[in-house]
């Protein structure tokens, strides 16, 4: 693969290029990466509807009438599900589990994937070096860098505290780090923004064969 990911600093000069990773030189399959997307969503889902059956609906112990000579058809119970009030059949309850299943290597097949889909969107900063943790310093480190307008997922060690304060509350900004990577946040035309030292880290942790 011929392309290039520039690496600049903090104010948008290009410092060098390297050649994309080999993790990232990786063929995009829509169904692979749409069955990831579908696993992701299923692990955070919950099952908030409940209903309860015959057993579970208060009242209706006793009979509410004799069984014969009344004229009405026989009745166990008020909580019947075919009376008002009672039980629901076959009704959903929250005890039903959403969750998917994906092995290991197809996840980070589809992890990478994604990744390499964005690589033409893809900027590395050597480093971003914020005396005050500040968003108006953030927001000027932001101007300077070849950005195209909308959301950013910016890349930052855990050490740069500094940085993630000041960048924590730009509302189209989402902040992670290579070790708990969320995925269902990197939309389609997301910007991806790594300082140099997370990006080396993410080539480390990806970048061999499993």
């Amino acid at each position: 693969m011929a392309q290039k990911i520039k690496i600049c600093n903090q104010n948008g000069e290009t410092l060098k290029e390297i050649s994309v990773p080999k993790c990232l030189q990786i063929e995009y399959k829509s169904d692979l990466v749409s069955r990831y997307i579908d696993f992701l969503r299923s692990q955070k889902r919950e099952a908030i509807a409940n209903t309860k059956d015959r057993s579970e609906v208060s009242g209706g112990g006793r009979k509410p009438w004799r069984q014969k000579g009344t004229g009405n058809a026989r009745a166990g119970s008020s909580r019947s599900p075919i009376w008002v009030g009672g039980g629901v059949t076959f009704g959903p309850t929250n005890e039903r589990n959403y969750s998917k299943r994906m092995n290991s290597k197809e996840r980070k097949q589809a992890l990478m994937m994604l990744f390499a889909n964005r690589i033409k969107n893809l900027t590395i900063i050597d480093k971003i070096d914020i005396s005050e943790p500040k968003t108006k310093n953030a927001l000027k480190v932001l101007n300077k860098l070849p950005l195209q307008e909308g959301e950013i997922t910016l890349f930052l060690s855990r050490d740069s505290q500094n940085s993630i304060l000041a960048f924590r509350n730009l509302p189209f900004l989402n902040l992670m780090n290579v070790k708990n990577i969320d995925v269902l946040k990197i939309g389609e035309k997301n910007q991806l923004l790594f300082e140099e030292s997370e990006f080396n880290s993410f080539v480390k942790i990806y970048d061999h064969d499993k």
